[in-house]
């Protein structure tokens, strides 16, 4: 996608409705003025794994990628572009983003799909070789299973630019609603009751049955040590 640039110095004022941005690779760095509605709404489409032509004002295009955005974090519109030259026909290295497909067991039980690397570093063999997206099938995955970078294909050319044992996805068990962290959290107060001497076994099997709350089993322990003491 073509982005047309004016030329500017590194501390220059911004015209208004303009951003500054930067383009740089190892050997060069050139800084110029976007359109800032332009900008945003080519990046809305390309993303980071887009590639931009960039054309600054009285100078031949370059092609290049988004590296990096800075927002307004209140108005939420980019105030300033990172850009990386990249060279047509060369490796680059880059982080595409991850999605998965299907539907597995783990789900249908109640399972949550947890992608735990959302963007994914890969080394493509060229900027026209970048893939959009990476698509991770979670179909066959169960309760407790996670796929790892390693286990993920790849298009034909792309390689991996992290560990192969990085875990990508994880099916986590289901979360308990509030209702069953009540339950588990009273049984774990109960069992130390008990441990401590302060409950019955009887008493805790009422309070864990919902015959009774730990407040009355209590009140009913204190009377019954009373009327001992006073016998």
């Amino acid at each position: 996608m073509e982005l047309n640039a004016q030329p500017r110095k590194s501390q220059e004022k911004m015209a208004e409705g303009m951003i500054p941005a930067v383009a740089y690779n190892k050997e060069n760095n050139v800084s110029f003025a976007l359109d800032l509605k332009a900008f945003d709404r080519a990046f809305r489409k390309q993303g980071t794994t887009g590639i931009f032509d960039i054309t600054v004002e009285g100078s031949q295009p370059f092609p290049a990628l988004v590296k990096a955005v800075q927002m307004d974090k209140r108005r939420r519109v980019p105030i300033h572009v990172d850009f990386y030259m990249v060279t047509y026909g060369e490796p680059v290295a880059v982080s595409v983003p991850v999605h998965t497909t299907g539907k597995s067991q783990g789900e249908i039980m109640g399972g949550l799909v947890d992608i735990v690397v959302h963007n994914l570093a890969v080394v493509a063999p060229g900027p026209r070789r970048i893939p959009q997206e990476i698509s991770v099938d979670v179909s066959k995955l169960n309760i407790g299973d996670h796929i790892t970078a390693g286990q993920i294909k790849l298009p034909e050319g792309v390689k991996l630019g992290l560990d192969e044992d990085t875990v990508v996805i994880s099916l986590l068990a289901p979360r308990m609603s509030a209702d069953e962290l009540a339950a588990e959290t009273q049984a774990v107060q109960v069992a130390g009751m008990v441990a401590a001497g302060e409950l019955s076994e009887e008493a805790a099997a009422a309070v864990l049955e919902g015959d009774a709350s730990i407040e009355e089993v209590k009140a009913e322990a204190a009377a019954e040590s009373e009327d001992s003491s006073e016998a």
